[in-house]
């Protein structure tokens, strides 16, 4: 083994027991109810009912359809003392009806609500950003002195809560959201990773010098990327202090809804699950809590059969940072790798042969009447068709991949070949500029082979079912020997459904996109696909899967994005229903980041991320922002999304929608 693949791992950097072998971290054991957490337990399925705490009948029958779709600890929401007591009465009614399942009281703001339902159900979940602090959007200087005074009277304030969780056997998870950081850590550290899991610490400190332990972490965002660098640097820092390794409950918050919240809850929960990280799940989408289980469950359940995955090469020092966002150097070829956004190419190798209608499902519309082409946003790039050329001239946008064969006969020098590894160690004829070459990820003694040719991307192929650990060995040993070609991520799941291929793809090749790897990605159709209809309804998903994707990865924003919370008690109106309003009236604004928030605790701070926000403020009433600035208050909500929509034009983000213009 070269000196390249025998460096150790940097300390500094580690976060996972393997970066190669599938290894789920060992934690401490957290006894929840009847439904322990963490060490050699499974990987536990949560959810949160959404309707009002003081439904005592609504909440007992939602948590009932939680708990038979699967649901192993149901969360709800305490924000006062009268929600918290309610909570007697849900578990007596529960356990009337024979419902079996630990609850979770959710606290904001009010620590008396939290003492309370601690004496009353199995765990409490509080937010140690506005635990013992308000959010007044203040930056505040600090000495040393005084930032000590602050951490004082945190501890004030938040022992008798671990004091009577510690009496009456209460677990509590202690959850960090991106959005709802203090003014106090965001003076300090920042809208950080670091500043997320310094606010944690500060509380799990306490809770360490007053000799508790039934703790569960998180450290929730939005942004997935924010989200996987925020977990893989608490567990670091953890380490460092020599503490237990606590828990992790994983969640990407406001996922939101559909294909978005699916793929957007995959890459950031997946990318974690990948590396061992995390002993239970929620799901959080702006649907029915029931429906957010199974999706949980196909997350958790790739892991099953993980660690007796093929071997995966020796790994040196890590040449990333994982905890920070830094796009790996690549060189330009063609419109590949270097500042060129991530490509997407269509499978459709499988259609017997390409008609002009066949280009609609990956964007590309032909026009009889003009005779001519056009596009929409999440038109492909490239469209691979194996063995089967085009017989028409494509659109100006798109561009054709052939296996090398084929494209050898007649050397189109508008079309591309793709070249085996095999191939390419021949003497052949290339393309003068861009040359596709399917590369195994098992094979490392081939990176020396690409050296020589500059025109060359790397179609990256994974043989291993631990794929995204295989995929990032290659491109590791690529970063290691200096070579800087672009790679096309690919992935092929067979014949299977929709959702899992999402799930699946959004894992192992958007948890690659987030740490900077990859200039492409490719998801092959199943072979086995019959031809008409369904073929090119696959086509047209598949395509739609890619650029969702890289929009979830933050790599290349093709469409409006939706921040929306997957509502609770606390919503003050019918977040679906207007969720799928804004969409209606917004979905062509590409780029734009909209959060929807159904109350004022999951307002300014966990939409943060977010261009415009549309927050419940009262009944019928709704607070507009444009970042985290208010602009109106007090909105009735049959004019909110006009006004929502007169905010976005005088900020000059708004286009009329493609049918209204001129």
């Amino acid at each position: 083994m070269d000196a390249a693949t025998t460096r150790t791992v940097d300390a500094t950097r580690a976060y996972c027991n393997s970066l190669t072998r599938y290894h789920r971290r060992k934690t401490v054991e957290v006894h929840i109810g009847e439904v322990p957490l963490g060490a050699d337990n499974p990987i536990r399925i949560q959810s949160m009912t959404t309707v009002d705490t003081m439904d005592t009948k609504g909440s007992v029958e939602q948590i009932r359809r939680m708990v038979e779709a699967g649901c192993e600890y149901a969360r709800i929401t305490a924000p006062s003392l009268k929600e918290a007591q309610n909570l007697l009465e849900i578990k007596r009614a529960l356990q009337g009806a024979g419902i079996e399942v630990p609850l979770v009281a959710d606290i904001h703001f009010t620590p008396n609500a939290a003492e309370l339902a601690a004496r009353l159900v199995e765990k409490v979940r509080i937010n140690p950003g506005n635990y013992a602090d308000r959010k007044k959007f203040q930056v505040i200087e600090y000495t040393e002195a005084s930032y000590q005074q602050e951490l004082d009277r945190i501890r004030e304030r938040f022992t008798p809560l671990v004091n009577i969780c510690k009496e009456y056997g209460t677990a509590m998870r202690i959850g960090t959201n991106h959005g709802s950081l203090s003014d106090r850590i965001m003076s300090r550290y920042g809208d950080t990773p670091l500043g997320m899991v310094e606010s944690a610490l500060e509380f799990l400190r306490i809770c360490e010098d007053l000799d508790y332990h039934q703790i569960v972490l998180s450290m929730k965002a939005s942004n997935p990327q924010v989200m996987v660098q925020a977990y893989r640097l608490l567990v670091n820092r953890m380490e460092a202090e020599g503490m237990p390794p606590y828990p992790l409950h994983l969640g990407v918050t406001e996922a939101g809804e559909g294909e978005d919240g699916r793929i957007k809850s995959a890459l950031g929960i997946g990318s974690l699950l990948e590396d061992g990280l995390g002993d239970t799940i929620r799901v959080s989408l702006t649907e029915e809590p029931e429906y957010e289980i199974p999706v949980a469950k196909k997350l958790v359940a790739r892991y099953d059969q993980r660690s007796g995955h093929k071997p995966i090469s020796n790994l040196g020092e890590i040449p990333i940072d994982p905890f920070s966002y830094q796009r790996r150097q690549t060189h330009s070829v063609e419109n590949f790798g270097e500042g060129n956004v991530p490509r997407v190419i269509a499978d459709l190798s499988n259609l017997e042969e390409v008609q002009y209608q066949d280009l609609k499902p990956v964007g590309h519309f032909y026009l009889p009447e003009p005779d001519k082409w056009s596009m929409n946003d999440m038109g492909a790039d490239y469209i691979y068709t194996g063995a089967k050329p085009v017989q028409f001239m494509l659109p100006n946008g798109l561009k054709e991949i052939l296996d090398y064969p084929v494209w050898y006969k007649n050397r189109d020098p508008h079309k591309f070949p793709l070249i085996n590894a095999e191939q390419l160690e021949g003497d052949i004829d290339m393309h003068p500029t861009l040359n596709f070459v399917q590369v195994p990820a098992d094979r490392l003694d081939l990176v020396a082979t690409l050296e020589p040719y500059n025109h060359l991307v790397i179609w990256l192929v994974s043989r291993n079912t631990h794929t995204r650990a295989d995929l990032r060995r290659f491109l590791f040993e690529m970063m290691y020997r200096g070579l800087s070609h672009p790679v096309v991520l690919t992935a092929s799941y067979g014949k299977t459904d929709l959702e899992s291929v999402q799930l699946s793809a959004a894992t192992d090749l958007g948890s690659l996109l987030i740490d900077g790897l990859g200039d492409g990605i490719f998801i092959a159709q199943d072979p086995t696909m019959s031809q008409g209809e369904d073929s090119l309804s696959a086509i047209r998903n598949y395509n739609q899967t890619a650029f969702t994707i890289l929009q979830a990865a933050r790599t290349r924003m093709t469409k409006t994005e939706y921040i929306s919370c997957p509502s609770c008690g606390r919503t003050l109106f019918d977040l679906q229903k207007t969720t799928a309003m804004i969409r209606k009236r917004t979905d062509h604004l590409k780029g734009v980041k909209i959060g929807i928030m159904g109350c004022i605790v999951n307002g300014p701070g966990e939409m943060a991320d977010a261009d415009y926000g549309y927050v419940g403020s009262g009944k019928g009433k709704i607070t507009l922002y444009k970042g985290q600035e208010v602009v109106k208050r007090g909105v009735p909500t049959e004019n909110a999304v006009d006004e929502l929509i007169e905010i976005i034009k005088e900020d000059g983000q708004w286009i009329d929608p493609p049918g209204q213009q001129i």
